[in-house]
């Protein structure tokens, strides 16, 4: 983990928020590749969720939400985790975490435990009174479940359907830690599906299989990636099975993603506390009925670092050893570099043009700093798949060479076939496995 986090922060992939004040605990900003990176992982998450689909739509709703949909979840009453604290130096510890009465920092005495809710309160208007409370919101399903009657009513969807969507959420963790894994500041992807509950098993089965193809489908690695049935201990009230996709991070197996059967208790709730008639009217059997829920949440950090932590390799190369990213080409910052030789014109008239026709469909980067072989170093570093140089023969044959990151080969093309030729090696689902994805032409 030392690794990765020295690598996101020398490369702009991640930092410390406000680092110039001493930072915000657990609290992290995405730099100029970090941005690209997380971007890249969302959009992946939404083609597959929502734009390949015909059963999903999306939605966009607003992190500040009327207080009742939170006390109507149950978040005010029973969000919370057990908390013990310190007597002598105060260091604070989710009670299931420490497991004796002992304070792992100091030795000291722990308190016993207590309730403490995770949820971040503000207040909205001049005031601030109880009437003028609202929270941030600690998770995005609550904005779709909300939000059933009107999509049903705006898309006619019928049954099995789903409503998908990617935000910011916040909760006042009372231990953090493993870099991006755990922060009180994170973004999810939800999608809430709602079939007819005779069918619920069926879907909940669907869901797992694809969402757990989906890793593998981003590059992630078979072998570092497990699916957990929760025993019915672990198992929420209101839960009729729920599995978590584990991927291998440093420290360990930990959630990537949880899908659960979260039947049909949210919409009854809301049912209950709004007035509001949430229930589905089936033209086939001419009932009336609360679907029920199916529920894949993934954490869009989570998902950057498994990415991040997966692609990472340090490889013999010569005399030297080369750090590079193996990342999938959907999700790397930059799929293409050009890089002219040499910097003196009209070398460097020629890899311009170059560059500028390879960024009208790519993300590409024009690296002319140092020797060409910091400058390929530099760009495994960072994971871009495929790398063009443009050298002085070009002048003369109008050809490039073309540099694939996993296998350092190179091949020679004329500039024509740029286009092309990346199009086939970064473009569709035809590259299924790594060693599909860069076959020299």
């Amino acid at each position: 983990m030392d690794k990765i986090v020295s690598l996101c922060r020398r490369r702009g992939f991640i930092f410390p928020s406000s680092e110039i004040y001493g930072g915000l605990q657990s609290c992290w900003d995405y730099g100029p590749l970090g941005v690209e990176l997380k971007r890249n992982v969302k959009e992946a998450w939404w083609q597959e969720m929502i734009t390949r689909r015909d059963d999903t739509v999306g939605l966009d709703t607003s992190i500040l939400m009327h207080p009742q949909v939170w006390q109507a979840s149950g978040h005010v009453a029973g969000f919370s985790d057990p908390l013990v604290e310190c007597k002598k130096c105060h260091l604070r510890y989710r009670a299931d975490e420490v497991n004796s009465t002992v304070c792992p920092a100091c030795g000291g005495e722990l308190t016993e435990p207590h309730q403490f809710n995770l949820m971040f309160k503000t207040f909205m208007g001049p005031i601030e009174d109880d009437a003028a409370i609202v929270y941030l919101r600690p998770e995005t399903a609550q904005g779709i479940f909300v939000n059933f009657q009107n999509v049903l009513n705006t898309t006619r969807k019928k049954l099995p359907f789903g409503i998908g969507q990617i935000g910011k959420s916040f909760r006042n963790e009372i231990t953090t830690g493993n870099f991006i894994f755990r922060s009180r500041e994170f973004e999810q992807m939800e999608m809430e599906f709602f079939v007819k509950p005779e069918t619920a098993d069926k879907w909940f089965e669907y869901w797992t299989k694809e969402r757990l193809d989906f890793y593998r489908r981003i590059g992630l690695r078979p072998e570092n990636l497990r699916l957990r049935p929760h025993e019915k201990a672990e198992l929420a009230f209101y839960s009729r099975g729920t599995s978590d996709i584990e991927y291998y991070f440093p420290h360990g197996w930990a959630e990537l993603e949880g899908i659960a059967n979260r039947g049909s208790y949210d919409l009854e709730q809301h049912v209950r506390c709004s007035g509001k008639n949430f229930e589905y009217f089936d033209d086939e059997t001419k009932e009336h009925y609360l679907p029920y829920i199916i529920e894949p949440s993934s954490g869009v950090d989570r998902t950057v670092l498994a990415a991040l932590c997966d692609a990472y390799a340090e490889e013999p190369d010569k005399d030297e050893i080369r750090a590079v990213l193996h990342l999938h080409p959907r999700l790397a910052p930059f799929k293409v570099a050009v890089l002219p030789l040499s910097r003196k014109e009209p070398l460097t008239k020629l890899a311009r043009e170059v560059h500028n026709t390879v960024r009208r469909l790519w993300r590409a980067d024009y690296d002319d700093a140092q020797s060409i072989g910091r400058r390929y170093r530099r760009q495994d570093e960072i994971g871009t798949p495929f790398c063009i140089t443009v050298d002085f023969q070009s002048l003369e044959d109008k050809q490039v060479t073309v540099r694939d990151r996993d296998t350092m080969n190179q091949i020679r093309i004329p500039i024509g076939e740029i286009e092309n030729t990346l199009a086939a090696k970064l473009g569709g689902e035809a590259f299924a496995s790594k060693e599909l994805w860069y076959t020299a032409q």
